[in-house]
């Protein structure tokens, strides 16, 4: 590492990332996501990407450990199952069981998934990687997908626990139940609902399509 790299990881000693990187014997992979960042064209990664590039590192080590036989598919599947705001209730809780059941400590590993943030946090101030100028138009609709389905997951988490604490109290009747929470929008012009985040991520709704037609 150069002396700027150095300096730059006196300044955030209790980096998230490098933690997790040296805990879980990931040595070679910093190198791997300064590439994948700062690379050119099609190749470079977002942060969000490499934030879920290392939390996949993390499961399939853990997964190792715990001698689980990994078949091709496994560890993104599995990683999908823990995080992804559209898996139901009873799968996660499957995937977390079984993971239990051969010997991972689930908590520990959730705990450990690091966040866009803190990637580029470490990838900054710890690296000394130069950030690029602008976001590339993928990270733009990424981020703005990434920002809906946070507030989509804080919603979800907020409202669950209230409606638990007010039938935990008995102030409400309530069975066992999943608080689903959708963002869509109406579009006046071609007069289509959306999901909020499909349409962003399929690059927006059918006017355009309609038009050329």
């Amino acid at each position: 590492m150069t002396d700027g790299g150095t300096k730059a990881e006196e300044k955030v000693p209790n980096s998230k990332v490098a933690r997790v990187l040296r805990e879980y014997d990931l040595s070679g992979f910093d190198e791997e996501l300064v590439h994948r960042w700062t690379a050119e064209g099609e190749e470079r990664r977002s942060l969000r990407q490499l934030s879920d590039d290392v939390n996949r590192e993390l499961v399939r080590v853990a997964m190792e450990n715990a001698g689980m036989t990994i078949l091709d598919g496994d560890v993104p599947n599995t990683y999908r199952l823990l995080t992804d705001d559209d898996v139901s209730a009873g799968m996660r809780t499957e995937a977390e069981t079984t993971l239990q059941r051969e010997g991972v400590d689930v908590e520990r590993l959730r705990s450990d998934f690091v966040s866009h943030q803190a990637v580029h946090t470490y990838l900054t101030k710890r690296r000394g990687a130069e950030s690029p100028d602008t976001p590339s138009d993928e990270e733009s609709v990424e981020r703005g997908a990434e920002t809906i389905r946070r507030l989509r997951s804080r919603t979800a988490a907020v409202s669950e626990k209230t409606l638990r604490t007010l039938r935990d109290t008995d102030r409400i009747s309530l069975g066992s139940f999943d608080v689903l929470v959708d963002v869509r929008l109406f579009c006046e012009d071609c007069g289509k609902q959306y999901d909020a985040v499909e349409l962003i991520e399929s690059g927006g709704c059918d006017c355009g399509n309609d038009e050329e037609a």
